[in-house]
């Protein structure tokens, strides 16, 4: 059935306090400001307020309204909105079918988004939606339930992931900085240098002005934001793509490859599990005398110092120098061997869960249009 979104949910748009109101000390309200805590499920606070100004309720979905709209959550607790987020509750209808019916419609609401810096949206925006769903509540539910079912087994591969990959740093923490396997002391027979010696570090490129190169289809285009948006170590999602007559001014790199950002979120490793050809904002690893593996989990360890390394007047910049230099110990070639026989398991198991919620994604993402619009129904789905 149709409606206009104001005749079936309550919108609060919010509204900062004063800064003399704020503080990190975990008492008064928890504070919601922009898109900045949003995370898969869930928000987390770092900053409260001692002055209430609009409130969201447990359970309320909660929306960015600018920069950018449309980012999605869901609160488990009663909380203070700030300024570029709103929250919605439904009058007489389901709160989950709300969260995924607000991810199907978010797609209209940035039709309305306005603004010459930060894109934004406002309450008559959103109360203008008009929004095709199911009148029966029920309905309602087992569409959220389904969908739910989905996202669980999502966020449940994700710390399975985070998990593993938890072990396996404590693997390499306990090998490589604390040598507990070596009686606490670095082996004489180990190298001591600095990464350049071990490893060769080259950078992308990127043709240019890029914009002239950028198609629907084509050639994978490796952006840093593919990287930042995900947890595992595995990349094989990447949103743009270039045309072939970009390849002569980039570097295109076979899954498998590990690549390492070196300018707008400096230091952070990622393998591929998809080809692609990166700019200039990443580096990579054409020879190297330690695995992947490795040289992941050790740039995981030392990206702080790396970080602190960089310059940059608007971004920390990686300099390939910085890398290069970086001091860097060579383990004996049987060492790297029992590791790697120790952590790829690991490895293979998390690109196997980052594999299977690529697919879980698409089921969702292609299911989620044709339940909401009633296309197809659940009724016959046993829970």
């Amino acid at each position: 059935m149709k409606y206009r979104l104001d005749e079936i949910v309550d919108v609060t748009m919010g509204q900062s306090p004063k800064s003399e109101y704020y503080n990190t000390e975990k008492n008064g309200y928890p504070f919601l400001q922009g898109n900045r805590t949003f995370g898969f499920k869930y928000p987390t606070f770092d900053t409260y307020t001692t002055v209430a100004t609009k409130f969201a309720k447990a359970g309320d979905v909660i929306m960015s309204v600018r920069a950018p709209v449309g980012a999605l959550n869901i609160t488990p607790v009663d909380m203070c909105l700030g300024r570029g987020v709103c929250s919605l509750r439904m009058k007489n209808g389901n709160q989950s079918f709300l969260f995924y019916m607000m991810k199907y419609y978010v797609s209209h609401l940035l039709k309305r988004e306005s603004g010459t810096v930060f894109g934004s949206v406002n309450r008559n925006d959103i109360y203008g939606l008009e929004v095709d769903i199911p009148e029966d509540v029920e309905k309602q539910k087992r569409i959220a339930r389904y969908l739910e079912m989905i996202d669980d087994k999502i966020e449940l591969n994700n710390v399975v992931n985070n998990n593993l990959e938890q072990q396996a740093m404590a693997l390499f923490k306990s090998w490589f900085i604390d040598f507990e396997p070596f009686d606490g002391q670095v082996p004489k027979a180990w190298i001591n240098g600095v990464l350049g010696d071990f490893v060769e570090i080259k950078r992308g490129g990127s043709p240019r002005p890029i914009q002239n190169f950028l198609s629907d289809s084509g050639f994978h285009w490796l952006k840093i934001s593919d990287a930042t948006g995900i947890s595992s170590p595995f990349i094989n999602e990447i949103k743009e793509s270039i045309i072939e007559a970009g390849l002569k001014k980039t570097v295109y790199l076979k899954s498998g490859s590990l690549v390492l950002s070196n300018s707008a979120t400096p230091g952070l490793p990622k393998i591929l599990d998809i080809d692609t050809c990166i700019h200039d904002g990443w580096l990579y690893f054409p020879l190297s005398k330690f695995s992947n593996e490795y040289l992941y989990l050790y740039f995981k360890h030392i990206r702080d110092n790396l970080i602190a390394l960089g310059n940059g007047s608007v971004f920390t910049n990686l300099k390939t120098d910085i890398l290069k230099n970086y001091p860097t110990c060579l383990p004996t070639e049987d060492v790297l061997k029992e590791f790697d026989g120790l952590v790829q398991p690991i490895f293979s198991m998390i690109l196997s869960k980052t594999r299977e919620i690529k697919r879980l994604s698409e089921i969702r993402d292609t299911l989620l249009p044709k339940l909401i619009s009633g296309e197809l129904y659940v009724s016959g789905i046993e829970f």
